[in-house]
């Protein structure tokens, strides 16, 4: 099942997201279908908030970003090798390194980009699908979208990290988001 993408201006996405248990109802094929919607959205991550459920999971593929990288691009991220990986529980641990730009998108506030600013490494503790714990750093671009996705579970945006005179210039287009004038090509539910 593809579900359908939740618009900025949805009070789910500020909302803390809560811990699950193993025993959380259909976690198994909730992960399938979050998968499936990610592809079908051409989203590299994706965090249950932005399918309506305010539990702390969300899913990451770096690795098709860094295969379509071109070969100089590739030389900036030596040591990203990329993951595909589930996520359930995320703590961050640390966030090392200088901050640098990248130009990030939301499948929750569609036809927006903007630069953002974040660190280089990420250590974080999580456990699996199969609740196996892990504590893992990153860096590089997989950083980059696990700190999108972990923001996602914490009820942040991309765009909180933008300076105010940024967020002015772009207050129309978010507007139009929430009230539903926005078209893509995937699904998407808006709080009208």
């Amino acid at each position: 099942m593809i579900y359908p993408i939740v618009a900025y201006g949805h009070p789910v996405l500020r909302k803390v997201a809560e811990d699950i248990t193993p025993d959380y109802p259909g976690l198994q094929e909730l992960i399938d279908n979050m998968w499936k919607t990610m592809y079908a959205s051409n989203g590299v991550g994706l965090a249950a908030p932005q399918i309506n459920r305010s539990i702390r999971l969300f899913v990451v593929d770096s690795l098709q970003i860094l295969e379509n990288l071109e070969e100089d691009e590739k030389k900036e991220y030596p040591d990203d090798k990329g993951v595909k990986q589930v996520f359930i529980n995320a703590r961050i641990i640390n966030a090392a390194g200088d901050e640098w730009s990248y130009n990030e998108g939301c499948l929750s506030i569609p036809r927006i980009r903007e630069d953002v600013y974040r660190p280089e490494e990420v250590t974080i503790r999580y456990v699996d699908e199969n609740f196996q714990p892990h504590e893992q750093t990153f860096n590089g671009v997989t950083a980059r979208v696990i700190f999108h996705e972990y923001d996602h579970i914490d009820g942040k945006l991309f765009i909180d990290y933008l300076k105010p005179i940024k967020r002015r210039m772009i207050k129309s287009k978010l507007d139009d988001i929430t009230k539903g004038k926005i078209n893509v090509d995937y699904k998407m539910t808006f709080n009208k």
